[in-house]
This record gives C-alpha cells, sequence and structure tokens, in this order.
C-alpha cells in the first residue's frame, strides 16, 4: 500500500492503522465554492474488477467537516469517499461521488464511537453500506462512477477546516 498525500504522523501495528490528519486537507472539486482540494490522505493499492472493500472507522472527529472512512479513486476528476464526516456537531454517514464535480450526501449518525464501512464495486457502479454492529448493514448509496478496469482503494481522512485529528481503521480488507 502506498500514500498519496502522506499524514504528518500514522502508524500500522497489525490490522490497525492509526493516522493524525494534516491541517487543512481534502478531496473536493468544484461544487459549492468552485474550489478544488486534493490534499487529504488516501493510504491504498490498486485492485483490477468488481471488489468488496470493507474497515471499521472511528475517530476524534472536533472540526467541522472532519471526515475518514474509505476512497475508490481513479484519478483526481473521478473517486468516491464515503465514512463518517462532522457536520453541525453531529457525526454523518457521509459519500461523495465525483465525476469531475463533486456531490454530498450525508445521514446523521447517533454519535457512534466507530463505523463499519462495506463499498462493492460491481462494473461501473459503487454500492456503500455501513453499520452500527457490523451484523446490520444499511445501503446509503447506489452510485454511477466509472468503468476503468483498475482503481484505487483503501482509507482515507481528511480535516478540512480544523487543525487536524486522529483516526483509526481496523482490519482493512478487500475480496475480489
Amino acid at each position: 500500500m502506498e500514500w498519496l498525500n502522506e499524514p504528518p504522523a500514522w502508524q500500522q501495528n497489525g490490522d490497525v492503522l492509526t493516522v493524525t490528519a494534516g491541517p487543512r486537507t481534502d478531496f473536493w472539486r468544484k461544487t459549492h465554492d468552485g474550489g478544488v482540494r486534493d490534499s487529504g490522505h488516501f493510504y491504498h493499492r490498486t485492485i483490477n474488477g468488481d471488489f468488496t472493500a470493507e474497515v471499521k472507522v472511528s475517530g476524534a472527529y472536533g472540526a467541522l467537516y472532519d471526515q475518514a472512512g474509505l476512497m475508490i479513486r481513479l484519478n483526481e476528476q473521478t473517486w468516491l469517499k464515503c465514512g463518517i464526516e462532522y457536520l453541525d456537531g453531529v457525526q454523518q454517514a457521509s459519500v461523495v461521488v465525483t465525476r469531475d464535480c463533486s456531490d454530498w450526501s450525508v445521514l446523521p449518525l447517533p454519535d457512534p464511537p466507530a463505523i463499519w464501512l462495506r463499498v462493492a464495486r460491481h462494473g461501473a457502479t459503487v454500492e456503500v453500506r455501513y453499520s452500527l454492529d457490523d451484523a446490520t448493514y444499511t445501503l446509503i448509496r447506489q452510485a454511477y462512477l466509472t468503468d476503468a478496469p483498475a482503481l484505487q482503494v483503501g482509507p482515507m481522512l481528511a480535516a478540512p477546516s480544523g487543525e487536524g485529528f486522529q483516526a483509526t481503521f481496523e482490519g482493512f480488507k478487500v475480496a475480489g
């Protein structure tokens, strides 16, 4: 695995990855303010064809838009990120799909200490599910992303408005 925008601090111990996001980092394109940001942290590997990726995510979210979760990425213009994003003082299940311009959807969570994410790619379609207990998964997004044969996948985090925060990713795995 390798980093896109290596964070200021990180360590891996077995299947537990602990990362500190740098300040004012983000992944976003054009929507709302017209800005393009590609400075978030993304620890990834390349996967060919269909796959399912899973991870448990927890973090010390505190500043507006603090975020941690999974990313699937072709390039700077085509990607999906999902996970927890801190908005209005509440942890939200969040999905952003970007095909040149970013869109965004959120769903308030009952302030969980962690969520489990499951992202499945079927051809050009990606499905995002989350769980509060690693038993019952809820579909929160199905989207067209790209039919490119190979994509990068892995944990991501960013601190768009804050000074950084720490997140933990446990049990990241990809099955093809």
